[in-house]
Parts: structure tokens; sequence; C-alpha cells
């Protein structure tokens, strides 16, 4: 399969990441086993399990970079996700193992400290932060964000062998010490096994995407002379694989051609500079002065009912009947049902109409 320019650079990045753990790990875990340190061990199989990360980015650039196909028509970015569950899973089994034996070594006491131990350890602090320093450039160029979780990885694990060097000084002087660093750096290994499970399960669920994006693509729609935006989601698969719908309200007075041409305007825009493929659904507003009042005394009814409350989409449906949709943020706390009936009520007493509410979270 070939590889776009991103994918070669990453896989590159990965590579090379994986060449450093794997020499790192080797020292450790011999110079750890051969002097009796059970915290040098375990730093040494922390290095392991970032061989496995890296190997899942690895892998992922590859199997991201193909093409959609019948059966995958959003593509294939979300591989690096799996691939990162699979990760996290065998962090947390080398965790518990590592756990176990470091309470084993803090029952029968430390071992023997010797200055090639404090010499391999502070090789594994300058090659990390190197690491660190090559993985952070790489994922600003490349836009990656597995890249930019392997950078705080390495910071993090420079700072965890930090910790291995103190417990192996204080063996001498503090029998237990070096079991008790073993344990901190299980623990710690843990820590970054449920971070990878959690933030890949979040990607895979569907998180929240990015505030700024958002604010993007309805700025260009504003730009492109609609009276207002609603309903906006985004869903990624993925870099490079994120899709969008939105609803634009025009002028009913617009023609279907005309109203189909400036939905193609935003959309080829918001495709060109975001990378986003949007949809947009134009939704007719009726300018007319009688319908303009009763939006407005609407509105006025509705939005003190809670904070962060929008309406859109109002349409009159018969002698005294109105329909409408009002969206409210995840953050209101009040159920749809008690806010349903609430503006149902307010409407009522206030404009003397019945109104059909459709609610929606955003």
């Amino acid at each position: 399969m070939k590889l776009g320019i991103r994918e070669k650079r990453g896989a590159w990045v990965c590579f090379f990441g994986i060449l450093a753990n794997i020499l790192l790990a080797a020292g450790k875990i011999f110079a750890g086993l051969f002097f009796g340190l059970i915290s040098v061990t375990a730093d040494g199989f922390n290095n392991f399990s970032d061989c496995l990360g890296g190997v899942a980015v690895l892998v992922s650039f590859f199997v991201a970079g193909k093409p959609a196909d019948r059966e995958h028509p959003y593509g294939h970015r979300r591989a690096e996700y799996i691939a990162s569950m699979v990760s996290g899973m065998c962090v947390l089994v080398l965790a518990v193992e590592l756990l176990r034996a470091s309470v084993g070594a803090v029952q029968s006491g430390g071992g023997e400290v010797s200055w090639i131990v404090y010499v391999v350890l502070s090789v594994s602090v300058a090659v990390k932060l190197g690491m660190f320093a090559l993985y952070r450039i790489a994922a600003k160029k490349l836009e990656a964000g597995a890249l930019g979780a392997a950078a705080t990885d390495s910071l993090c694990d420079s700072a965890a062998t930090l910790a291995v060097i103190l417990g192996g000084a204080l063996a001498p002087f503090v029998p237990f010490a070096d079991g008790a660093a073993g344990i901190l750096v299980s623990c710690f290994i843990a820590w970054q096994g449920v971070k990878i499970l959690r933030d890949a399960g979040n990607e895979l669920l569907g998180k929240a995407p990015d505030p700024a994006l958002q604010e993007q693509i309805k700025r260009i729609a504003l730009e492109a002379g609609v009276l207002g935006v609603h309903d906006l989601r985004i869903y990624s698969y993925g870099k490079g694989a994120s899709f969008a719908t939105l609803h634009a309200e025009m002028d009913a007075s617009l023609s279907a051609l005309d109203a189909h041409a400036v939905a193609d305007g935003i959309e080829q825009r918001v495709r060109e500079e975001t990378g986003v493929c949007l949809t947009v659904h134009p939704d007719p507003v009726d300018l007319s002065a009688p319908e303009e009042e009763l939006r407005q005394q609407v509105w006025e009814t509705v939005r003190g009912l809670t904070e962060g409350i929008a309406l859109h989409d109002l349409r009159r449906t018969g002698e005294g009947r109105v329909e409408f949709d009002v969206t409210v943020p995840y953050r209101c706390k009040i159920a749809e049902e008690e806010l349903r009936a609430a503006i149902v009520s307010a409407v009522k007493q206030r404009l003397g109409v019945e109104a059909d509410v459709r609610i929606a979270r955003e």
C-alpha cells in the first residue's frame, strides 16, 4: 500500500521511537535483574509498554492511510483508536504483574546498587527527553494526536526514571526503598494504561468537537449572508475524515436555485478552509412583518426560562397555534419534559396561542 507524505513521516517517527524504547527496555531490564533492583526492572517494562504503544501508532498510520471503500465509506482513520485500546490493555496487564513483583521486593528488602545502574538510568532520562522533543515537533507538524500523547508519555517517563534513580540511591540506607519505587512506577504505568483507554474510548464514542472549529464553520456560514445557523453536528472519523451537517436560515423569498447556490458556496468554503465535508440544509424564514413580530414575541417569552436557550424554525400551524424548535446546552439541568411544559405554559399565558415545542441539546 502506498502511503502519503504525512503517513510516511509519522511512520518514521514511530520507528525511531520504537527502536529507542527497545534499547532502553533491554538495558534497564538487564541491569535491574542483574543487580536485583525491581524498580529498575519495572521501569524497563514501562519502556517495553511504550514499544507496544509505538507499534500501535505505527500500524495505525498504515491502516488509517487506506482509502475509503465499500465496507468503510468514511475511511479507516479510526484504526488508531482501536490500536490504542489494545495497547492500553497490554499496559494494564504489565502494571499488575510489576506491582505484584514490587510488593514482594518490599517484603524481601533491596538489592545491590552499582554505578552502572545510574549510568543506564541517566542515559534513559536524556533519551526520553529527546524523544519528547521529537514527538512534540512531529505532532504539531503532522497534526497527529497520537504522537502528541507519545510526547507527553515520554516526558512522564523521564520523571518516573528520576524517581527510580532516587529509589536506588536510598536502597542501601532504606531496604524497602527499591520496592517502594517499583510500586510507584507500576502505579504510574497503570495510570498511563487507563489514560490510553479513556482517550481512545472517548474518540470511538464520539467526543465533543473542537469549539474553535464549530465557531469557524458558523462564521463562514454567516459571512455567506444567511440569517442564522443552528443544529451544527460534526462527526469525526479520524484526522482528515470529518463530516458535518448544518441548518442555515435563509429568506423564504429566495428561489430554490438561489438557496442551493448559497448552500453550495458554504460547503465549498468550509471544505477548503477546514477540511470538513459539510452538508447545509436551508431553512426558509418568512421575513414578513407579522411573522417577525410573532417570532420576537415568542423569543422574549422563552429566553429567560433557562440560560443558553435558542429558538428557531418557528411556524404558524393554524389559527392560534405555532410550532418551533429550541436548543439548550447540555449543562442545563432542567428535564426536557419539564422545560417543554414551562415553554408551552409561558407562550399560552402571554400570547394566548398553543405551542408545539421540540427540544434539542447542543
